[in-house]
């Protein structure tokens, strides 16, 4: 038993040194987003219903480098700055299963076909994504969408102390705001990191669909970021496993994880977050049986290279700037009169 908490605590270090760095990255976007893009700006681009918005958000979200973990503060952000639920679901959905790093890691290691068929994979989700959650969203005619209007000190209209109000925003109240789902969300993917034996599935799979379901209940729950998957896809090819199921390891691995769905679950509500799981599930395998069908006729080459990584001081430090980051979103705060639910 004691050897079992030993692993989950040493899971638990691993996914935080993997994921730190990219989620403070996320955390300091957003809090330069939110003093550089205005409540109006985002309602013009990303508010209200229909195509247009949803297509926007996901194609701002492809190019751009964040994971699920660093792309949770983020969209956190652009939903209280006036996005609506459908554009915030469609940044979600396309952003973390790409950007132009992952993409050229993409080319290197699996090839052209797909290093474009992932981007199209990213923004297809998106747009399915996004309708879904405003056609059920408003189902019930239902004014949920609309964003609560932002009061945090990053809208204030004061130029004054830009950098300030925006590192404050970043690192104080938007942890303050997904800090303890992120947590628990952590804590079980480090249980299910430290309970799923390696290598379970990479020679005993075969192909056809039951694979990319394997794969897919493996990458759901699972931290892995769009760039640092797609090593772990390529061996997997290697070993026998089908491009097509690679590829449903390679959306929903980085498109989700524990923490993301309890994080959307909080800020969003249940229904957007089922809404958000199913899309990504049927996305991605109905992407990789696509990916099969044309990996039939189109070789598919993998090169069994190694991709770059952050060094090592970079992974620890960023660990443990993160900790104390949540660990403050855990000390009792006091509740001044002018006090707002998010």
């Amino acid at each position: 038993m004691a050897g079992y908490a030993r692993k989950i605590m040493v899971d638990f270090w691993a996914i935080a040194l993997e994921m730190s760095p990219y989620l403070l990255f996320g955390f300091f976007m957003a809090g330069l987003l939110s003093v550089l893009v205005s409540q109006r700006m985002v309602e013009k681009h990303l508010g209200g219903r229909g195509l247009w918005p949803l297509l926007k958000a996901s194609l701002f979200g492809i190019p751009l480098p964040l994971c699920s973990c660093s792309v949770i503060p983020v969209s956190m952000s652009l939903r209280k700055h006036g996005a609506s639920k459908g554009a915030t679901i469609s940044f979600l959905l396309s952003t973390p299963q790409t950007g132009v790093d992952s993409i050229l890691v993409t080319l290197s290691l699996l090839g052209p076909v797909f290093a474009i068929f992932r981007p199209f994979a990213a923004l297809a989700t998106g747009l399915v994504g996004g309708s879904l959650v405003d056609i059920f969203g408003h189902a019930g005619g239902s004014a949920d969408d609309a964003p609560e209007k932002c009061m945090d000190e990053c809208c204030s209209n004061d130029k004054a102390g830009k950098i300030r109000r925006g590192l404050k925003y970043g690192f104080v109240t938007l942890p303050g705001d997904i800090g303890k789902a992120m947590l628990i969300g952590l804590i079980v993917a480090a249980f299910i990191s430290a309970l799923v034996p390696p290598n379970f599935f990479a020679d005993k799979l075969g192909e056809g669909i039951f694979a990319m379901v394997v794969m897919m209940f493996l990458g759901i729950p699972v931290y892995v970021c769009a760039t640092a998957s797609v090593p772990v896809a390529a061996a997997l090819i290697l070993k026998g496993l089908t491009p097509g199921a690679a590829l449903v390891f390679l959306m929903t691995g980085p498109a989700t994880n524990a923490a993301s769905f309890a994080t959307i679950w909080k800020v969003l509500g249940k229904a957007t977050a089922l809404t958000y799981l199913a899309t990504v599930a049927a996305c991605a395998l109905a992407s990789g049986i696509l990916l099969d069908l044309l990996d039939a006729g189109v070789d598919i080459e993998i090169a069994a290279r190694p991709h770059w990584m952050l060094p090592a001081p970079i992974k620890y430090a960023s660990a443990l700037a993160l900790l104390l980051v949540l660990a403050n979103t855990l000390r009792p705060k006091s509740k001044p009169a002018d006090t707002h639910d998010h």
